[in-house]
């Protein structure tokens, strides 16, 4: 496969690549991967910043609302210089809960305590105090203050249910943005990971599917696919590929043609049985040109399994109708039957020419004249009855050959001397019954030939008067069992041992119903089988 898609590339049949596909899946999938990993990161960033801000401004309302409600905050509002009190208790406060400022301040948002001593004493920044001072809320806020922008936890301090002052909670953004940062990397550099095992494996996929496509780019699949197309539907021959189960997988327009199938049904997954039943039983079986009869027409059929790893997965069949073979077969059939008559006749005559030479070196002239007399007498009556009442001439010549035939088998073949066939056929009615006639006298000498010499018997008789034309072949074989006369003329049915029998029958009846004609199973006089062809004159000519 890897050999002649080189070959192929070579000489340019294969449309050029403009990407390779394990580079092209490589890229695509990394980039993938990565804008994945960037979008997952960027709303993890996003939500890891909102949660954390949310828990700062949680915790310092909860610092805030526990400072509020100190006993001794309250109570050092009424003193002269309340910072002196407060600002002792909360610094170490500040300290322990990690806040960048804790702030007391008064109504007027005078400051009685700060991170810088400095400041107590001056006005509290921000202008976000209203909330708790007028309305008594315990809330978050986010403003600019003295030491920058922060995350504030505001709670009014209340005495005597009056509200005495604020305490404000705060924790820088420059602080919670370092939170953020410092656990945002730990996000990175898993994401980061993920990517380059991603990548790794985009690798490793991309050689496997590759691998699995023969080495072949998308662009040259798809040519390849449209050339096969383009050769399975122009092919005259019918061509079906089944799976290991028996259905149908790919079917051309030559197929559904033969089998006569409706052109706008989809018979892809439809069960081979239903079309072509005789392959059943050979699924897994190579064959060449075995005839089948399928409908009305025979059918050359070729099959050829399909593997994978050593496992049967289908099979492809292809067939192509035997009636475009039919003239150029017939000819052959009767070329060899002509060479069989001819053969039987040497051999005879040879046989006779050693009676006679016999008689001759022991003086007998007498005796081997009147042999020479009554075989010559025996002859010429056999051809002079086939001239003067068969004036077909390969029929002529099928009868004259079988007669030799017989006398090599030592067969009796007698001919009923009320046989006549002066009736002019057309080519099909020819056709017809030289392909019946010559299959069922070679089928009849096959179910004689293991009887006694002298009860080796086959009769023939045929007569053209009234409106058809009659063959009426009997033997003194054993006859057809009364369960095998159903399937008598079915293709691939033989009463016979061995394999590649039962076509012979299926091929005659094929042939004469053609032209209109049938063939009958009756039981012989004789004791064996008893065969009438007939064939409607008004169809020929």
């Amino acid at each position: 496969m890897a050999n002649t898609k080189r070959n192929i590339r070579k000489i340019g049949i294969y449309p050029k690549v403009k990407f390779n596909l394990k580079l092209k899946m490589i890229t695509l999938i990394s980039l993938l991967l990565v804008g994945i990993c960037i979008t997952f990161a960027l709303f993890l960033h996003h939500f890891l910043s909102k949660t954390i801000e949310d828990q700062m401004g949680k915790r310092a309302l909860s610092v805030a609302q526990s400072i509020a409600n100190i006993p001794e905050i309250k109570n050092a509002f009424s003193l002269e210089d309340p910072s002196l009190v407060i600002q002792d208790i909360v610094t170490p406060i500040q300290e322990e809960v990690g806040a960048e400022f804790i702030v007391v301040g008064n109504r007027n948002g005078t400051r009685y305590s700060h991170p810088d001593a400095n400041k107590i004493g001056k006005k509290m920044v921000g202008g976000d105090n209203d909330r708790a001072l007028l309305h008594g809320q315990s809330y978050i806020s986010k403003k600019e203050g003295s030491l920058g922008l922060s995350i504030r936890g505001k709670a009014p301090i209340y005495a005597n249910q009056e509200i005495i002052g604020v305490v404000s909670v705060g924790f820088l953004n420059d602080s919670i943005q370092d939170i953020i940062t410092n656990q945002s990397k730990s996000i990175w550099y898993t994401l980061g990971i993920i990517v380059l095992i991603g990548i790794i494996g985009a690798i490793i996929i991309s050689y496997h599917i590759k691998k699995l496509l023969y080495n072949m780019e998308p662009e040259e699949i798809s040519h390849l696919y449209l050339q096969n197309e383009a050769i399975l539907q122009s092919t005259h021959e019918g061509i079906i590929a089944i799976d290991h189960n028996g259905f149908i997988t790919t079917i051309n327009s030559a197929a559904m043609q033969i089998l006569q199938c409706k052109q706008d049904y989809d018979y892809k997954k439809t069960s081979i049985e239903q079309i072509l039943p005789a392959i059943t039983d050979s699924r897994g079986e190579i064959f060449h040109d075995r005839e089948m009869v399928l409908g009305d027409q025979v059918v050359l059929v070729n099959q050829t399994p399909v593997y994978s790893e050593n496992v049967i997965t289908g099979a492809v069949i292809t067939f192509r109708k035997k009636s475009e073979l039919q003239k150029i077969t017939e000819e052959l059939s009767r070329i060899k039957q002509y060479a069989n008559a001819q053969r039987a006749q040497t051999h005879e005559h040879s046989n006779k020419l050693h009676i006679i030479l016999g008689l001759l070196l022991n003086n007998k002239i007498k005796e081997a004249i009147h042999f020479i007399k009554k075989e010559n007498n025996l002859q010429s009556e056999r051809l002079k009855f086939l001239t003067e009442n068969v004036t077909d001439p390969l029929i002529h010549a099928l009868l004259l050959g079988k007669s030799n035939q017989a006398l090599e088998l030592g067969v009796t073949l007698s001919i009923n001397p009320y046989s006549q066939l002066t009736y002019k056929l057309s080519e099909a009615q020819q056709d017809a019954i030289l392909t019946s006639l010559g299959n069922i006298i070679e089928n009849a000498f096959e179910a004689v030939k293991n009887n006694m010499e002298k009860e080796r018997k086959v009769s023939i008789f045929f007569t053209d008067i009234g409106k058809e034309v009659v063959f009426e072949i009997e033997d003194s074989g054993a006859g057809v069992e009364q369960k095998d006369i159903p399937h008598l003329f079915e293709q691939g049915f033989s009463t016979k041992p061995g394999v590649h029998h039962g076509t012979g029958l299926a091929l005659s009846k094929q042939a004469v119903y053609a032209v209109g004609g049938e063939i009958i199973l009756e039981e012989a006089e004789l004791g064996g089988a008893y065969f009438i062809i007939s064939i409607p004159k008004e169809l020929g000519g």
